[in-house]
């Protein structure tokens, strides 16, 4: 049995306790971690059988199916998401009869806690602090990013109220800041259950947040949603997060609305067309405090993730021992 584990830029796999426990569970195997980004010479896979995806780093497509002759089954930590959307060809993995093993989704922690980190950086400009250290300044900053500002009485807006969403009003709540939520029916009703205020309108939300965070959804509905329209309604001291999905966003808008000066700043964790390795050129001279994708990338995140996959992956093989 041949397996490989896609994607692991920061070499984390081997050294997981999911990972010890599956290679006890199945020693005969020939597992092969590789950590290129993304992975170009195909050669390496080409008679792997069963192909480990971590998270959406990798787009499976038909062409590439083609060239996997030996692939039996895709294992996707995390879900592989809706056809429409999701960054695996599912029409062509069904056309040619192979399925898609899903270990679950997350429960949001490790996703607030980068939203909120990256909330009070981008407030207190902790990277341009460090930056003008390193360059021996002490106390200078270089505009855009000049003094921070408290988050404590601001109000901080969140785009889709579900697990992530209601994990972030907490920690404002417990930071001193007013709450203000929307979305689809549900998030509304989540809203009122939780006794957090709704906003008036979608419009509403874009004015009056001084911290606007995105967690929809990914699906057709919200692909491209907020659009330039919707970003010149922010106040020129917001800041606008994203650590859901680029997607979210219009292509180019966020840009735009930088360099047009509504919303002030921009904090974020996913960009357009990953892996970005020329942050400066995409956004010189824009108040942007972003980080390379790692809302999931910690220790606690990562076993939980591979034990679920994991553990999928053996039942779907029909294996008895299983992790735990």
């Amino acid at each position: 049995m041949v397996i490989a584990i896609i994607d692991d830029y920061q070499k984390l796999v081997p050294g997981l306790e999911a990972f010890q426990r599956l290679r006890q569970c199945l020693p005969e195997a020939d597992i092969r971690i590789i950590d290129k980004m993304p992975i170009a010479d195909l050669d390496e896979l080409v008679d792997v059988q069963y192909l480990v995806l971590i998270r959406e780093r990798s787009r499976i497509t038909a062409k590439m199916l083609d060239q996997l002759p030996a692939l039996k089954a895709i294992v996707q930590t995390g879900t592989a998401g809706m056809p429409e959307t999701s960054h695996i060809d599912l029409g062509a993995c069904a056309a040619r009869n192979i399925p898609i093993i899903e270990g679950g989704a997350s429960d949001g922690h490790s996703a607030a806690e980068i939203t909120w980190a990256l909330i009070l950086n981008a407030r207190r400009n902790v990277p341009a602090y460090m930056a003008s250290m390193v360059q021996s300044q002490w106390q200078k900053t270089e505009p855009p990013c000049g003094i921070g500002h408290s988050i404590r009485g601001q109000t901080l807006g969140i785009m889709g109220y579900g697990r992530i969403g209601c994990l972030l009003a907490q920690y404002a709540k417990a930071f001193g800041m007013h709450v203000l939520v929307w979305g689809r029916e549900g998030s509304q009703a989540a809203a009122r259950e939780t006794g957090v205020e709704l906003a008036e309108s979608r419009d509403a939300i874009f004015k009056r947040s001084d911290i606007l965070t995105l967690h929809m959804r990914m699906n057709e509905s919200s692909r491209h949603s907020v659009t330039r329209d919707d970003l010149a309604l922010m106040k020129p001291t917001a800041l606008l997060v994203n650590t859901s999905r680029a997607a979210l966003i219009e292509p180019g808008a966020l840009q735009y609305a930088l360099k047009a000066g509504r919303p002030g700043a921009a904090a974020l964790d996913v960009h357009e067309d990953e892996p970005v390795l020329a942050l400066h050129e995409r956004y010189d001279g824009l108040n942007v405090t972003a980080t390379p994708h790692i809302g999931f990338v910690e220790k606690n995140s990562y076993e939980i993730l591979f034990e679920a996959t994991f553990k999928s992956f053996l039942t779907f093989l029909g294996h008895e021992k299983k992790p735990g």
